[in-house]
């Protein structure tokens, strides 16, 4: 699972000018999988789930 930020620079997932994540195969914006066990969130696709990380 690559981090959010690897994401955007290799192109597979793109931010509008509000912040906003979209994944960039699907042009589905992201949903947010948050575990409270665990540092961060995980952001995934809902059209062909893909996952990514997003720390802080």
């Amino acid at each position: 699972m690559d981090s959010v930020r690897k994401a955007l620079r290799a192109g597979d997932v793109e931010k509008d000018n509000y912040g906003r994540l979209s994944c960039t195969a699907c042009d589905e914006p992201l949903a947010t999988d948050n575990d409270p066990d665990e540092v961060g969130k995980i952001r995934v696709c809902p059209e062909c789930g893909s996952e990514w990380k997003e720390l802080g």
